[in-house]
């Protein structure tokens, strides 16, 4: 007998009194919806199944339509724990903001703001204003502007100095930048053409100098702060290329996606250039992140010369690419911070956790694994020193000592472990190492040691039991 023929209605489930308690929490459309999903889905286990399978229960089927109607209800985009130790991985959104950029992005969005409109003239405004003053204060550049994100920086630059020019760029430098994003791809879509110099490892100055001709538009040098070359090596640096930049009448544009406003050789990160000082040595425009070193909100940050960024403000790709309120409040608000060195290092999430010493994240971890032990979910839990690195991409340069707490699960998996406290509350995202879960609290706030015990216990001591292996079809 073909068990299908047994499939309840969708009213018979929807009168189900595990359904019916949802009526007033969500909408009738929205339940009607995930009970037809459901049911395709057993429709699909029983004619897939490699031997007879019986229909589940009306009760048992509206508590599975009950529990997915209720998922579908959380937001997508929810708040982590983030105990991966990497502190600009993407996937979690980079780093957090400061409470002052927070309080200022509130501000702004509760009521209507001064974006494009002069308070005191009464006259409409630029909006980049509210962030422009602030970036030729703490980088000495002549002008600024900010774009949706760094990639759209790069593009607005070339599309604006070089479009249907060459830029001349070492062939080790044409990067992909992360998420595919590759700057060949961005030199053809702005229009611009790559001339290539030099060799993968091997580029030289004489390399750069032979490639200058009459279709020259510019001179390209990049440092991302995901790669760092190692071998055998050479390259051009920054004052060497302005220095033939200005013999031939040239801009250097300084695609630096990794570039901070202050020095962070005390935090260990001896290879991030400081803007400042980039156009201290003569770059005429540097690009960079606001949600790398800076630890701001995702933005492009273009500083330099006034002329080259008058021209990219006047070209079509920048109104395209502009910002919104949101993020120059929350830009102007980490900008300020940064007026105070020592306060930025204290006050921006970012600078603060790669201040924290090795022997403060040795204490919490001693402190916090007895009582994840205990939590009931763990067989053991110990602190241990590890290494990890900046961003997603792990580069001998964003090495960063840390120590993590190391546990070993009870009755289930380490990947197991590891999904339940993603889909619980709070939410925790740690990595896996020899079947143990590391929390690397080299990116956790020590606000969050306590909620990141309470995700464990609010497992509770039987958690759930490892999801059967489907059947072979």
């Amino acid at each position: 007998m073909n068990p299908l023929r047994n499939m309840p209605s969708i009213n018979e489930l929807l009168e189900s009194p595990s359904l019916r308690r949802l009526v007033d929490r969500i909408s009738r459309n929205t339940l009607v919806t995930t009970v037809r999903n459901v049911l395709d889905e057993v429709r699909s286990e029983v004619q897939n199944a490699a031997s007879a399978r019986t229909l589940p229960s009306v009760p048992e089927l509206a508590e599975r339509i009950a529990r997915r109607a209720m998922e579908s209800q959380r937001a997508r985009l929810q708040p982590v724990i983030n105990a991966t130790g990497v502190l600009l991985g993407p996937g979690l959104g980079r780093a957090p903001l400061a409470d002052e950029a927070l309080a200022e992005m509130t501000a702004v969005a509760r009521d209507y703001a001064s974006l494009e409109l002069d308070l005191t003239s009464g006259q409409s405004s630029r909006r980049v204003e509210a962030v422009e003053e602030l970036l030729i204060e703490l980088t000495g550049a002549e002008a600024a502007m900010v774009v949706n994100n760094h990639a759209g920086a790069t593009l607005a630059a070339l599309a604006a100095l070089a479009a249907g020019r060459e830029v001349i760029v070492s062939r080790g430098q044409l990067l992909d930048l992360g998420d595919g994003c590759r700057l060949p791809d961005l030199l053809a879509a702005s229009g611009a053409e790559p001339r290539e110099v030099g060799t993968t490892n091997v580029t030289r100055l004489t390399d750069y100098q032979a490639a200058i001709g009459p279709r020259s538009a510019a001179l390209v040098l990049v440092c991302s702060g995901d790669y760092t070359p190692a071998g055998h090596t050479a390259n051009v640096g920054l004052a060497d290329l302005v220095a033939l930049g200005r013999r031939q009448n040239l801009p250097v544009v300084y695609v630096a996606d990794g570039g901070a406003l202050i020095d962070l050789r005390p935090m260990g990160l001896a290879e991030v250039p400081v803007v400042g000082e980039s156009l201290k040595a003569g770059a005429d425009l540097v690009l960079l992140c606001g949600d790398k070193f800076l630890g701001g909100p995702q933005c492009g940050i273009l500083v330099g010369r006034r002329p080259l960024v008058q021209l990219i403000e006047k070209h079509p790709l920048a109104r395209t690419l502009r910002v919104g309120k949101l993020t120059l409040a929350a830009l102007a608000a980490t900008l300020r911070l940064y007026r105070d060195a020592e306060k930025a290092r204290h006050e921006i999430p970012l600078l603060r956790l790669l201040g924290t010493s090795a022997e403060n994240l040795q204490n919490r971890a001693r402190r916090l694994a007895p009582q994840i032990a205990a939590s009931g979910v763990a067989a053991a839990a110990e602190a241990v020193a590890s290494t990890t690195f900046l961003g997603g991409f792990p580069s001998p340069a964003q090495r960063l000592d840390t120590w993590c707490i190391a546990v070993q699960p009870q009755g289930l998996s380490a990947d197991r472990l590891a999904a339940l406290l993603r889909t619980g509350s709070p939410a925790v995202v740690g990595r896996i190492d020899e079947d143990r879960l590391m929390l690397d609290l080299r990116s956790v706030s020590p606000r969050q040691d306590q909620d990141l015990v309470a995700a464990f216990c609010g497992l509770g001591h039987s958690p759930p039991p490892e999801p059967p292996v489907p059947e072979a079809s």
